[in-house]
């Protein structure tokens, strides 16, 4: 049964990093592809059909979210009863250069969780992401003076995380905050061993999110057909790494006739690497 969704709410960035996969795939959205109203109605049937305590939506983007604002914020007001009485938990995750304080103030009253992405030291940072260090900084800072809480924090890691582990440990202690560790894949990637055995280190010292089934990219289990799913481009897929293979399913189907059917297959490793070999 579906009880976690991203919904891609657009295409657009104002960067442009160097290991993004949906650059990499050359993916894109089309602002008309998918009835987002419907497809909320669609979670909202599948919550009340179901009797779901908790059903976790991500408003996420092939781009950056908040480019969206004002979508954003309307997808948000349409669950809104639904957020406040616990049934949902909503998120966001940005990059962080487009932040204002009246953004930042309505997402908070809005319980809206927002991940920022900096991926730790500035030299590191800069090279993967468009020089965008100073003004990500500038943005969570922000962020801290307005709720008075850091936001939950996002680093990709890549060859030169590993290189420069103590460091990129030491920065993130700075934050009272759960930080998400991802693994860099594609043609910058590096192995699921490398990542786990830097996510160990990275455990003993900060509150690291570290997952059951959800995905092996964020420190969990591959969850690939499961209780998630991915809308981009009109259509749902298994996960958001894999918007890149065909699926039957458009974003107007009901949750319920969702069933990937995928064969069994060792979950600790990503079922594209380790089934499709891609």
């Amino acid at each position: 049964m579906i009880t976690r969704v991203c919904i891609s709410i657009n295409n657009r960035c104002n960067l442009k990093c160097r290991y993004c996969h949906f650059i990499e795939k050359e993916q894109s959205i089309e602002p008309a592809a998918m009835d987002i109203p419907l497809i909320l109605d669609n979670i909202r049937s599948h919550i009340e059909k179901h009797n779901i305590k908790l059903f976790k939506i991500g408003f996420v983007g092939n781009g950056e979210p908040l480019l969206e604002y004002d979508l954003l914020k309307s997808c948000i007001e349409r669950i809104d009863d639904l957020i406040r009485a616990g049934l949902v938990a909503a998120y966001t995750i940005t990059n962080g250069t487009v932040f204002t304080r009246d953004m930042i103030a309505w997402l908070h009253d809005h319980k809206v969780n927002v991940g920022v992405s900096i991926d730790g030291i500035k030299e590191i940072h800069d090279r993967w992401r468009c020089h965008s260090h100073r003004k990500v900084m500038q943005g969570i800072e922000l962020y801290r003076e307005v709720t008075g809480s850091w936001p939950s924090l996002n680093c990709t890691v890549g060859q030169d995380v590993l290189d420069r582990v103590d460091e990129t440990i030491e920065f993130f202690k700075a934050f009272d905050s759960r930080i998400t560790f991802s693994r860099m894949t594609g043609r910058y990637g590096i192995s699921i061993e490398q990542y786990r055995e830097f996510l160990d280190r990275a455990a003993a010292v900060l509150n690291v999110r570290r997952g059951g089934y959800d995905c092996t990219m964020y420190g969990g289990k591959c969850a690939a057909g499961m209780d998630n799913v991915f809308y981009a481009n009109g259509k749902i897929f298994i996960c958001g790494n894999c918007v890149d293979i065909p699926t039957p399913f458009t974003s107007d189907t009901p949750l319920d006739q969702v069933h990937f059917n995928l064969p069994e297959f060792d979950r600790n490793y990503c079922y594209k690497e380790s089934v499709l070999k891609r």
